[in-house]
């Protein structure tokens, strides 16, 4: 058994925590090479007085130093003595002024707990969020990188002992507010935000936390994410001469008294432009994203731009403004769109599903990272059931082939576990999967029916049965063996029948 690397905690008050490998698994953990003759962070910072001093009073107020001195790696994003002078002006503050618990959000807004380089960034959020769970967006003015729209990277990728430093010349304002309320404070978003408010929308979008278990009869909260594509009112005048919210209303329904139901259509528009999940343009995949009630999808094509909804007859799609784009908010991005999206059920198409997609196990800090153990199948999850000894979240490749963002699901011995699936649109699929079974037997069973049986396969991907479904609804997919062996299960996949 061996120690892992220190790992973060998006709480405020815990940062990092140690942590252990179970049940005899070897993991080999990425350490960060540290050169003795460069400095740690806290250190630089102490070092260049004259650049960086009133930052260092933060971190030390925060009692951070010693944080910054430990093996890492880190990413400090770090306001100048200019940068940090500008921020009490323009906030009719000083560092005297600060609360303690002010001081420890500001400093940990501007620390990643992972090693990120310039070369990192992209058009869109960074791979790991900061350490109070906010993405940091990142995008290009010119040659100049660009971090939350506001703060420019001035001189990048300062190697320390332990991890990297990027000066910035302003400090990054903390993200506090929901995707609606930053939505809201927009006035060019003016018809779209009475929509998400008169449509009763906004007060799901307004929630930063949610609940998504018990630990010893204590709720356990976890961030929402969510995505809004946002109309401006220039669309609606511009496309459909509309300038006013009861304009709008009207152009999708007559029934003016139920559009905060869900089957009303102006309550349909309006939802379809609501994602569940946080995604930057970064994120985007050519594939189907499911809105909030996961009952219809917009399609995303990648290819020379962002396209929603691109239709391959005409070659027409809604785009991005992509410069309004990638608005941060506390539980998710907005993105600026340049048309009005209306509401279309887009064909099936490829959908691979990761079983380790679920909001359960991305909220835990071993998500990316490392291994993690559970023994009642019954109540882990709601929607992961097993029988067995353990089931394990298995992180890393070395034992298997490569998976998607290298984890899956891993059982050993005798077993039989069961995922529902997110929504699946309707129509015609042929229905596989990659698993690796230590050459094993087992059998697939898809909504409680029997559809294969896979015979000391190695690495499958065979099919498992051709399906018609005339409901978008979720499935239930069971895998049982019945040939002591290992499982890794990675991915069910979707492939539409034309």
């Amino acid at each position: 058994m061996k120690n892992i690397p220190l790992l973060k905690n998006t709480g405020v008050g815990a940062v990092l925590i140690i942590l252990m490998i179970m049940f005899g698994c070897v993991q080999e953990p990425v350490l960060w090479n540290v050169n003795s003759e460069e400095q740690v962070i806290s250190d630089y910072i102490a070092a260049n007085p004259d650049q960086y001093s009133e930052f260092g009073k933060l971190v030390e107020s925060a009692q951070l130093n010693s944080l910054l001195s430990i093996r890492g790696p880190f990413t400090l994003f770090l306001p100048t003595n200019e940068a940090m002078k500008n921020y009490y002006e323009q906030n009719n503050t000083s560092f005297e002024q600060l609360q303690s618990e002010e001081i420890k959000k500001l400093v940990y807004n501007h620390l990643v707990i992972n090693e990120i380089r310039s070369s990192d960034f992209g058009l869109g959020a960074l791979r790991d969020t900061n350490a109070i769970g906010d993405f940091l967006v990142t995008e290009f003015q010119g040659s100049d990188i660009v971090i939350n729209k506001q703060s420019i990277v001035t001189d990048r990728d300062i190697r320390t002992a332990n991890g990297f430093i990027h000066q910035i010349d302003k400090v990054i304002d903390l993200v506090t507010i929901s995707v609606y309320d930053q939505l809201k404070s927009d006035p060019t978003y003016s018809l779209f935000a009475q929509g998400l408010e008169l449509s009763g929308l906004k007060d799901t979008l307004q929630k930063i936390t949610s609940i998504y278990g018990k630990k010893k009869g204590v709720d356990q909260y976890m961030r929402t994410r969510f995505t809004i594509l946002a109309v401006p009112d220039k669309v609606y005048a511009d496309s459909l001469g509309i300038t006013t919210i009861d304009q709008l209303i009207a152009h999708f329904t007559t029934s003016r008294d139920s559009i905060a139901h869900k089957a009303n259509p102006f309550y349909r528009y309006m939802e379809y432009h609501c994602l569940g999940g946080t995604y930057y343009l970064s994120d985007f995949k050519t594939k189907l994203y499911p809105i909030l009630s996961s009952d219809n999808n917009i399609l995303v094509t990648i290819d020379n731009d962002y396209k929603l909804n691109l239709d391959k007859k005409t070659k027409l799609y809604t785009g991005f403004d992509v410069e309004n784009s990638n608005i941060p908010a506390k539980n998710g991005a907005i993105h600026r769109i340049d048309n009005v999206l209306p509401v279309i059920q887009p064909e099936p198409t490829l959908f691979i599903f990761d079983t380790t997609d679920y909001p359960e196990i991305k909220q835990g800090d071993f998500y990316g990272k490392y291994y993690m153990k559970w023994s009642d199948g019954q109540n882990t999850f709601p929607k992961i059931k097993w029988k067995g000894d353990y089931l394990q979240y298995y992180y890393k490749n070395h034992d298997a082939p490569e998976q998607i963002n290298s984890d899956c699901l891993n059982m050993n011995g005798f077993w039989e576990i069961e995922i529902t699936t997110p929504k699946i649109m309707k129509g015609t699929y042929s229905l596989s999967g990659y698993i690796w079974s230590g050459q094993m037997d087992f059998e697939v069973y898809v909504d409680g029916v029997k559809t294969a049986t896979i015979s000391r396969s190695g690495l499958d991907r065979a099919p498992w049965g051709e399906f018609t479904w005339t409901k978008t609804e979720e499935h239930k997919i069971k895998i049982i063996n019945i040939t002591w062996g290992i499982l890794f299960w990675d991915t069910v996949i979707f492939t539409p029948v034309k």
